[in-house]
């Protein structure tokens, strides 16, 4: 991969590697946050967030709202992607113009050509908040990258090996970075830290990631 895929960058930006098919875009989505926080709000007007629960029945501490033509859900049943809200019965929001753009340019300049998402976690995280290191694994086609975005407070981003006792790196995340990882890195671990108390600018007591992925 060579700074030659990326093509004119926001001029703020910097890239960082983690390791074989993983970057971090630092301020990638600095110019659309307020933006994207804006479509936040209305995805969340029609599908609130909630602290689902996972099969083994410990409510997960990050609440969550999804968008696009599938959402992810955990319960007694287990995880899962559908197309409907499972508190409504109703389908999820559709995914907001500006968040589809952001992911495609995202993976582009990541050097992932041709990503389309179908499904985009929304996690609302407070203070002590966190969430365990953990594989993105219920996708149909594992070749497809994941696209993080950060907004809000800042927090640490655990990016581990393929199996969970490897030990994970630290990666201090900032409002606007964005993490895409895929090819070698699609099924390493990953997860992030407890969240410190603080308020934001453009987010108030809360961060805010947007997690894009192709399920189907």
């Amino acid at each position: 991969m060579t700074l030659d895929l990326f093509g004119e960058l926001p001029p703020q930006m910097t890239i960082e590697h983690l390791m074989d098919g993983a970057l971090v875009l630092r301020q990638f989505a600095l110019a659309d946050s307020e933006a994207l926080v804006a479509e936040i709000d209305q995805v969340a007007a029609v599908s609130p967030f909630r602290n689902m629960t996972t099969p083994g029945g410990h409510a997960m501490s990050a609440a969550m709202s999804c968008c696009g033509n599938l959402g992810w859900v955990t319960d007694a049943s287990g995880y899962r992607y559908q197309s409907e809200d499972p508190e409504s019965g109703r389908p999820w929001p559709a995914m907001p113009s500006i968040f589809q753009k952001l992911a495609c340019r995202a993976a582009q300049t990541a050097g992932y050509q041709g990503f389309e998402p179908d499904a985009c976690l929304i996690n609302r995280y407070q203070p002590g908040a966190r969430m365990g290191l953990h594989q993105d694994k219920n996708e149909q086609d594992v070749t497809q990258p994941i696209v993080s975005v950060s907004l809000g407070l800042p927090i640490v981003f655990q990016f581990g090996g393929l199996v969970r006792n490897e030990r994970p790196m630290r990666v201090p995340l900032a409002h606007g970075d964005v993490v895409v990882w895929g090819g070698a890195s699609r099924l390493r671990y990953h997860g992030v830290l407890t969240l410190k108390a603080g308020d934001h600018p453009v987010t108030g007591a809360c961060r805010y990631n947007l997690t894009f992925r192709r399920a189907r």
